[in-house]
């Protein structure tokens, strides 16, 4: 189930953030294939890789998502063309320095200034060490394993079952309720599921103890229908649980039994195991989000087993996951991470460590001794280089020659250099004379560099974060002096999350202003509640009306007809109570329904009143606006209408209005500097140069594979 849940995020764009590593291994894998030892992404897949008929990058320097979405009219083809837009992280590591194989340290800022001394180099190992999320979330300190234990409000935020909470009624409690030591047994804990007509239901539980030794393993006859044995994950089959009478209540009671009253349970997304077993432990460290990485990612329990313990575990030769073998390496991983503290797990560079493994080509049968050597030996040496023969060599081989083509070419050490003499305009007119003939091209496109200056980036940053706050905002009224706040706001939460509401007191009659979470719902608000009676009052709904607003129904429309948002639809007016299971189970008479997303704050992880549904066709979509519009007219709560804002642009909106104030003084006097035509001409070079990718990919042949990066300036 975690795995299609995630499927269905990334369908609906909250999956939305993908690193510099990651676009590497696609293009890698979309140039080479497998007859060069080349492993499919681990984020997508390309099918039928051999039927490419070429690979274009074209990189827009000193631009980024703020350009996106402040210039978002300007992009007429960009956002109409490419059905796929992911957020890319901001990363010290040039990427055109990594594509051509040289070290992602390097800095292009830097070339002129030769090699770094040994002391130099240490002092920077150093700082990339306190960078490190595990030092950054544990500090440097070693600590007993109760400062690893997950908190309350951890266990909330990862929908461990918690006694009294929302949809975990009937669930068993271990009774385990001691005080915590650093001195309380761990025991390791790891389940496998089938999927039954009741949803995720376990077929088999182990238990293990500090040591390692197995204490519980046991087959578990689920008490529904199975539809899915999961044969390859779980291990499952029908002959193997047919003669089974081992019921889930016996499992229950037993670990009851087995568990000292403060043992620490632990495990690897050990949520999924509690919720499986219907059971409520408080005490846990979960090693997915012990071993902690950027952006809310996680280490596969695989990966760590083998880079940390130099363990092979989940090999493809078996039949199935085994739970002991999990259970054990999980404590293990956690046994490490107590003994040798944070730092030490800091300085593994698990992260390069992965990035690295999936770059370099070895062979399948590379032995766990020979892994431990390679970890040793990097923890000596510092973070790994990325081979230059590992990519683009590669295709020369092959005789594919990578065309490269802007005004940052590489100087002999493969960094960038600026050619400011070359215009974007000879730039396109070389391109479409020898892209067709390439089989790997990067393209570069550029700015001026004023319009990359960051006093400037930070006058667009303040436009844009206002005229999303606008377009998040909704004036209502006049409302009677006596009127009902409670009503009024239970009203337009209908309409979807509400960030604040103020009475307006200024006017004749008081007004409300509610500022949302999301588009859509200020515009279901104006759409729906306008001209209505809320509170006894017939009122009228309005946005802010602002010099930045004047062209907001225009970008409205463009929102809607968006890519990303085909087939996407809006609802609104959910329970809070709901789970995923719940709305699936409500809209599965809905054609083609083919993802749902449920979005969560960001901060609490608590689901909002809303939900995002994907169809295969866009008709169907249509089809059950009208269906859940429909059902508003038989006393039902949900309101509907077509997505506007695509997953990474939600998430955008919640980072930028979360983020610190920038201080108002100084971007008066970035106002007050700028000409007033300045960021017209901006525009105008940002339209051409849509115009320029359009032209581009006209030219493409079929079955080509464009990715166009928005690097921004660090």
């Amino acid at each position: 189930q975690e795995k299609l849940s995630r499927l269905s995020a990334a369908l609906l764009g909250e999956d939305c953030e993908v690193s510099h590593e990651q676009v590497y291994e696609l293009l890698k894998y979309a140039a080479l294939g497998k007859s060069h030892n080349a492993a499919q992404p681990s984020w997508c897949r390309i099918y039928h890789q051999s039927h490419l008929a070429g690979v274009v990058v074209i990189v827009l320097h000193e631009m980024s998502q703020l350009h996106f979405y402040k210039f978002y009219l300007q992009f007429k083809h960009l956002r109409r063309v490419f059905r796929h837009r992911f957020t890319l992280p901001p990363s010290s590591a040039n990427f055109l320095a990594n594509l051509y194989g040289d070290e992602p340290s390097l800095n292009p800022q830097n070339t002129t200034q030769g090699s770094a001394s040994t002391s130099s180099q240490c002092a920077t190992n150093s700082s990339g060490l306190q960078q490190d999320p595990v030092i950054q979330k544990y500090g440097e300190e070693k600590r007993g394993l109760t400062s690893y234990t997950l908190t309350l409000e951890e266990l909330k935020k990862n929908d461990y079952p918690m006694k009294g909470s929302p949809g975990y009624e009937g669930y068993i409690c271990t009774e385990c309720d001691q005080q915590r030591t650093d001195s309380s047994p761990l025991f390791g804990l790891d389940c496998e599921m089938c999927l039954t007509a009741k949803g995720n239901e376990v077929t088999r539980v182990s238990l293990v103890d500090a040591q390692g030794r197995c204490l519980l393993n046991e087959l578990v006859k689920p008490e529904s229908r199975i539809v899915n044995y999961r044969t390859r994950f779980s291990g499952i089959t029908r002959k193997i649980l047919l003669p089974v009478k081992t019921k889930l209540a016996d499992i229950q009671k037993r670990l009851k039994q087995m568990l000292p009253h403060d043992a620490v349970l632990v495990g690897h997304s050990l949520n999924a195991d509690l919720q499986a077993l219907q059971m409520i432990h408080s005490s846990v460290i979960d090693t997915s989000l012990l071993f902690a990485r950027n952006e809310g990612r996680r280490f596969k329990l695989k990966f760590l087993a083998k880079a940390v313990l130099g363990k092979e575990i989940q090999c493809e030769q078996k039949i199935g996951h085994d739970p002991t073998e999990d259970a054990r390496a999980a404590l293990e991983l956690a046994q490490f991470f107590i003994e040798q503290g944070p730092a030490k797990v800091a300085e593994l560079n698990l992260e390069m460590l992965l990035t690295t493994e999936r770059l370099t080509e070895t062979s399948s049968n590379k032995s766990a001794l020979q892994l431990q050597q390679n970890t040793v030996q990097r923890q000596q040496n510092g973070p790994p280089q990325l081979s230059r023969s590992c990519f683009l060599d590669c295709l020369q081989l092959t005789g594919q020659k990578p065309l490269l083509l802007g005004r940052q070419e590489p100087d002999s050490s493969g960094l960038c250099q600026g050619n400011l003499s070359t215009s974007n305009k000879q730039i396109l007119q070389q391109a479409l004379k020898d892209v067709p003939l390439s089989t790997f091209s990067i393209i570069q496109f550029s700015l001026d560099p004023e319009h990359a200056a960051p006093h400037f980036l930070a006058g667009i940053c303040e436009k844009v974060r206002i005229k999303l706050t606008d377009m998040l905002t909704i004036y209502a009224g006049p409302f009677d002096e006596s009127f009902c706040l409670k009503t009024v706001k239970k009203e337009f939460g209908r309409c979807g999350p509400i960030r604040s509401l103020t009475v307006v007191t200024e006017t004749y009659q008081p007004y409300i202003c509610i500022q949302y979470e999301v588009l859509e719902a200020a515009q279901l608000a104006v759409e729906t509640l306008n001209g209505a009676e809320v509170a006894g009052s017939c009122i009228k709904v309005q946005r802010p009306v602002t010099g930045t607003m004047l062209d907001c129904d225009v970008l409205i429309k463009e929102l809607e007809l968006d890519i990303e948002n085909e087939g996407v639809i809006y609802v609104a007016g959910l329970k809070k109570s709901l789970t995923e299971t719940d709305l699936q189970e409500e809209f599965s008479q809905l054609k083609d329904l083919q993802a749902l997303f449920l979005p969560r704050d960001l901060q609490s992880g608590k689901h909002r009143n809303c939900c995002f549904l994907k169809f295969l066709k866009p008709e169907s979509a249509v089809d059950a606006l009208e269906v859940i519009n429909g059902w508003a007219m038989t006393g039902s709560r949900l309101r509907s209408r077509k997505a506007l804002a695509p997953g990474h642009l939600w998430r955008w909106i919640w980072q930028m209005d979360h983020s610190n104030e920038k201080q108002k003084g100084d971007i008066l006097s970035v106002e007050k500097e700028q000409q007033p035509n300045f960021e017209q001409e901006l525009r105008e070079k940002l339209r051409k140069l849509d115009q320029h990718i359009w032209k581009l990919y006209r030219r493409l042949q079929n079955n080509t594979l464009c990715v166009v990066l928005f690097p921004g300036v660090n």
